[in-house]
């Protein structure tokens, strides 16, 4: 069986194992090197197990510990030609690791099929990645959003698992400290995608087959767990779905220090 295990997820950085117990990716590394390590063993997954890293993009909480991880545990690292040229500029790319374009009709590994899609933010290239497991199971993952295009929609779908981003509560974040110009980024369609905009796509993709949902990237600022999860809950419960029966709701936390695991 396949298993999701989201060890980082937040402002301050992400990082998410999907695989089975033996043989895995990572999407992103968003956190030192150290952290990473530490936070694969506390869910005991093997170094080992860890095939390739597929990076969304170049921002620092998705890659911050990229080029130490990767060079250290000698790990293929696949993106965008944008993310990878942005990744070049930043000095994160050294001759230690192999650093390659992922193919837009994608790609083996891992004993996956992992398929990038585009996503809408103030990035080089960003991407989300649909995957399928070996005994047919599949999985959607999407971050760092602007708003939820037919293209995002198309590859979510019909997969079992969903990871989708409900970065923000709007009224908080207009009312918090922020200055008005990153405010208005956030709100953007290159910026981040709100708990009800999130929740409003749930619907739609349980009816297609999800059973599986979780809620990623939240802001440390903006946001709380409980929020981001009354808001998705309400919104499903409105359309006649009952948690535990027709879906599973959950959220990923700042640090995976309960060691959850998601099968599916």
């Amino acid at each position: 069986m396949a298993r999701f295990c989201p060890l980082f997820s937040g402002s301050s950085g992400n990082s998410y194992y999907i695989g089975s117990s033996g043989s895995g990716v990572l999407i992103d590394a968003g956190r030192s090197a150290k952290q990473i390590t530490n936070m694969l063993g506390s869910c005991e997954i093997d170094i080992a197990s860890v095939k390739a890293i597929f990076v969304t993009h170049e921002h620092s909480d998705h890659v911050k510990g990229l080029r130490v991880f990767a060079s250290r545990h000698h790990i293929p690292v696949f993106a965008s030609v944008g993310t990878l040229k942005a990744l070049e500029k930043m000095g994160c790319l050294n001759e230690k690791y192999p650093a390659d374009v992922i193919d837009e009709n994608g790609m083996e590994c891992a004993g996956m099929y992992i398929k990038p899609f585009r996503t809408s933010h103030d990035c080089a290239e960003g991407l989300g990645y649909r995957i399928e497991t070996q005994d047919g199971r599949s999985a959607g993952f999407s971050t760092d959003l602007g708003y939820f295009s037919e293209a995002v929609k198309k590859e979510l779908l019909g997969t079992d698992l969903v990871v989708l981003e409900s970065n923000h509560d709007v009224r908080m974040l207009q009312n918090g400290a922020y200055p008005y110009y990153l405010k208005q980024r956030i709100l953007s369609n290159i910026g981040h995608l709100s708990n009800q905009a999130c929740a409003d796509q749930l619907f739609e993709l349980a009816k297609k087959g999800t059973t599986r949902f979780v809620l990623a990237h939240l802001s440390s600022e903006n946001n709380t767990p409980e929020l981001a999860y009354q808001t998705s809950l309400c919104s499903l419960s409105l359309a006649g779905l009952k948690e535990g029966v027709d879906y599973q709701l959950y959220v990923a936390p700042k640090e995976n220090v309960n060691s959850k695991v998601m099968i599916f």
